[in-house]
């Protein structure tokens, strides 16, 4: 099967968030398997100047001209590939809409531009497409940058000869993301304006991009079952349920998997002394110390220790961190996090640190190293989110014997078990979970989790029921491949129809 996937970021080229984890991971694996896939993503050169480590970018001479409104916008089509693969990425350069310090922000401020700069992207992606004759069977879009993607090949590509039967599939990876624009940004699209109604493209009077790719798409996706469920409803939807339910029968949750090669405590290279599930004690014991002593707590193998790497944003659950912190600090316990987000809680978390230094540790900012250390070195991850579409480090946490502490929504919701009593008993446990988005539910569970922390032979069994479930992109890519036969096969039967009635 041929693939082109588009997305507006992917590791190793640029990353905010999950997103560019999938566009690089769910391809990696695909390949593995045997299918050719390519990648289709901007070149930010500002960002890609920040990173020492990238693949080797080359200009394939290719220019394209790619309408956007009422002007004609160049660009050049770069070529790179994924390490480690056979995945070919091809890169969009237009220095006026990319070559920016941000993706898509600046000093916390939206680009005002980003509607034309992420319609520019979806049309280059048709044009690079036609211009390399890529010929992919599916197109991949993901989130709203892309959403634009499905129209154009439902209402243009297909009356091009060759391309009559292409089939696209669409991902929504956070509902609270939409791309929503004001009217008159239609004209950018080029599309007739009659698409511009309350079925396919408008919402309350704005053109929104996340709703183009869902009304378009011949499948749609979304990173995690129960996520693919909570959007068809008010509270998650964001304004959106009506459509989404609309497209109920067409709606796979399919829930993100982990790139092992990366994450594996087995051969981590961050870590110092790697373990596997038969010697997790070890292993953690060691890298536990090597933590504390880097962060500056005391050295105790004895204390539960608890950490979080996220950014700090009430949606991620700091809310909750922050209001029982006072009757946390009470308990023997130890705290380390990692993260930016919101300036007030930045400040709440280091805060913390402050006050109790022998407890609490706050790094501002990110290190991929220290990520694998806290994962590899914490007892504990807290994950207490208000939604979480999927979440990664959840998995990562599982993966790595670290027993998550998660509020029991999207991802999470299906990739921790709680350790109540019968699951214990029946050996599904491997986390705890609550329902509620309070903080004393938080505390609840961190105490539950202190107290069977120092049951060792309980605790044991909950790590290794963790790590030997199968959080790897093998599983996860298989079931796409299956939406993406789904996908071929509706385009194919309606391409027969339309010709039936003709």
């Amino acid at each position: 099967m041929r693939i082109v996937v588009a997305s507006s970021e992917a590791v190793p080229f640029s990353k905010t968030g999950g997103l560019a984890d999938v566009a690089s991971a769910l391809p990696k694996a695909l390949s593995q398997v045997g299918h050719d896939v390519s990648i289709i993503v901007p070149h930010y050169p500002q960002v890609h100047a920040k990173h020492t480590d990238l693949p080797d970018i080359e200009d394939i001479g290719v220019s394209l001209r790619v309408p956007v409104g009422q002007k004609i916008v160049e660009a050049r089509v770069l070529k790179s590939h994924l390490p480690g693969t056979k995945v070919t990425v091809y890169l969009i350069d237009q220095p006026g809409y990319f070559d920016r310090p941000g993706i898509y922000v600046e000093n916390d401020q939206d680009y005002r531009d980003n509607c034309e700069r992420f319609v520019f992207f979806s049309r280059s992606v048709i044009e690079t497409i036609e211009r390399l004759h890529l010929a992919p069977d599916i197109i991949h879009a993901n989130d709203w940058q892309t959403g634009l993607i499905p129209a154009l090949v439902s209402i243009e590509m297909r009356h091009i000869a060759g391309y009559e039967q292409q089939a696209s599939v669409f991902t929504i990876h956070n509902m609270a993301f939409q791309g929503r624009f004001w009217h008159w940004d239609m004209n950018l699209t080029r599309l007739d304006w009659k698409y511009f109604n309350w079925q396919q493209m408008e919402f309350f009077g704005h053109l929104n991009l996340l709703k183009t790719g869902i009304t378009f798409a011949d499948m749609i996706t979304t990173v995690s079952p129960t996520y693919a469920r909570e959007i068809q409803t008010p509270e998650f939807s964001y304004g959106l349920h009506g459509s989404l339910f609309s497209r109920r029968s067409d709606i796979v949750g399919i829930l993100n998997g982990v790139d092992t090669e990366i994450w594996n405590p087995a051969t981590d290279p961050y870590l110092v002394k790697t373990y596997t599930a038969d010697t997790v004690e070890a292993g953690k014991t060691a890298c536990k110390a090597a933590l504390q002593k880097r962060l500056g707590l005391p050295v105790r193998p004895d204390v539960p220790l608890f950490g979080g790497v996220s950014r700090m944003t009430g949606q991620k659950g700091f809310s909750l961190i922050g209001q029982c912190a006072d009757v946390l600090m009470d308990l023997d316990v130890q705290l380390v996090f990692l993260g930016t987000g919101d300036p007030r809680y930045e400040a709440l978390m280091s805060q913390l640190a402050a006050d109790h230094p022998d407890k609490v540790s706050t790094t501002i900012g990110y290190s991929e190293e220290l990520s694998h250390q806290i994962e590899a070195g914490c007892d504990v991850f807290l994950m207490p989110s208000e939604f979480e579409p999927c979440g990664l480090n959840q998995m990562y946490s599982l993966i790595y014997g670290t027993v998550p502490i998660v509020r029991a929504v999207g991802g999470l919701a299906d990739s921790v078990i709680d350790a109540s009593d019968a699951n214990r008993a029946n050996g599904t446990a491997n986390g705890f979970s609550f329902n509620d988005f309070r903080s004393d539910a938080l505390f609840w569970n961190i105490c539950r989790a202190r107290s069977l922390f120092h049951d060792k032979t309980a605790w044991r069994k909950i790590q290794r029921q963790g790590m030997q479930q199968d959080w790897s992109w093998t599983r996860s890519a298989g079931e796409y491949v299956r939406i993406y036969e789904r996908a071929i096969a509706r385009q194919h039967l309606e391409s027969e129809c339309a010709g039936d009635e003709k």
